[in-house]
């Protein structure tokens, strides 16, 4: 096991290391240690043999200080450029997730600390209201959330991202949320109030409906059944729902792709998209601990056909590319999921949304006269 010796200076960094709620679970992690911070220069490397505390598992909440809400991307291959994140960490712990890497530029690791350290924005609501009344904001489709999960399990108590829809209905500005975990149908009053001014989409994502795989592999996620379940309510309520299919893994879940879209759109579903597995940085280490770990009799087969969708690696960050990969087994997918989707009524796009109905409330704008 390693640990990064910098950790207590850099959490000092965000305002100190206040427990704001520790609390331990039963539920199994995605990570099994913390490997080492990429841009620590030093680490501490304990003897296996010595008896040495494990890093623990329980969830520690702590407050992040960040002045802004909105960050903005440049990327070609994503479909906004403008997105907010109620929480840094995900206690969802999905072994594959492409974001874990972003908790190293706070000084942790990418490993259990992901999961288990998670970062609250308390002021979320306010600073958003602040940046939407700017005269400087122009309306646009905002993603809830580009990296982390909106509706993690610390949802159920913080309420973040209900305060920061509240916000969004008060302006209709436009949101896509993108979730693993049935909690969004508590938000479905105001997602639907703004699906009323064609302001808000819902994408569910669905890796397998084999709920053995998905304990293990997405071990604080809401089982298939319930993801389900959410995009049948959030269609009842007149929200436009769809499916996606990610990530679809070579070799583990890509079988499942013409029963996922079949069982989504008989559960209401409007659209569905898909994205290859992606592993970045020390993301590829822990996946690949992962699978050794939980599926020693397929973790070489699986590591072959994610190399062959990435030119021999086991990722490449090519905008073009690194969202679908390239070659045969790569070709393979994209043929399949367009055959099932096809098959399943899924070929609608998602729908455009409307910026026309956005609105400043009546104070903010005497507030920016003042």
């Amino acid at each position: 096991m390693r640990r990064s010796p910098n950790k207590n200076r850099n959490i000092a960094a965000l305002g100190g290391y206040t427990r704001l709620m520790d609390r331990p679970r039963n539920h199994g992690r995605g990570s099994a240690a913390n490997p080492r911070n990429r841009f620590e220069r030093h680490e501490t490397v304990l003897d296996e043999g010595a008896e040495h505390d494990q890093p623990s598992t329980s969830t520690v909440w702590l407050p992040d200080r960040s002045r802004t809400l909105i960050a903005r991307n440049q990327s070609p291959d994503l479909g906004f450029d403008a997105s907010l994140n109620p929480y840094r960490g995900c206690e969802h712990g999905c072994a594959y997730c492409y974001a874990r890497p972003t908790h190293e530029y706070l000084g942790f690791s990418a490993g259990l600390d992901f999961e288990t350290r998670i970062l609250v924005k308390e002021g979320a609501a306010l600073r958003l209201r602040e940046e939407l009344s700017s005269p400087r904001w122009v309306p646009r489709p905002l993603a809830l959330s580009g990296v982390t999960d909106p509706y993690q399990p610390g949802e159920r108590r913080w309420g973040v991202t209900r305060a920061c829809l509240e916000v969004l209905a008060e302006f209709r500005n436009p949101v896509v949320i993108v979730t693993k975990n049935h909690l969004v149908t508590r938000d479905v009053d105001l997602l639907a109030e703004l699906a009323s001014h064609g302001a808000c989409t819902v994408f569910v994502s669905i890796t397998t409906l084999d709920r053995g795989l998905q304990r293990v592999m997405e071990p604080r996620t809401s089982t298939p059944e319930r993801r389900l379940d959410a995009i049948r309510l959030l269609s009842e309520a007149g929200v436009p729902a769809g499916v996606m299919v990610a990530p679809v893994i070579p070799g583990l879940t890509e079988h499942e792709i013409p029963s996922i879209l079949e069982a989504a759109a008989q559960a209401g579903a409007r659209h569905a998209s898909w994205v290859l597995l992606r592993l970045p940085w020390g993301v590829k280490d822990l996946f690949r601990e992962w699978l050794e770990r939980t599926f020693p009799d397929r973790a070489a087969k699986v590591l072959n056909r994610i190399r062959s969708t990435r030119g021999g690696r086991l990722y490449d960050a090519d905008f073009g590319t690194r969202g679908r990969g390239e070659g045969p087994v790569a070709e393979h997918i994209e043929r399949l999921f367009r055959v099932s989707r096809r098959k399943a009524g899924l070929e609608t796009p998602p729908p455009a949304l409307r910026t026309d109905a956005f609105q400043r409330p009546a104070g903010e704008q005497l507030t920016l006269f003042a």
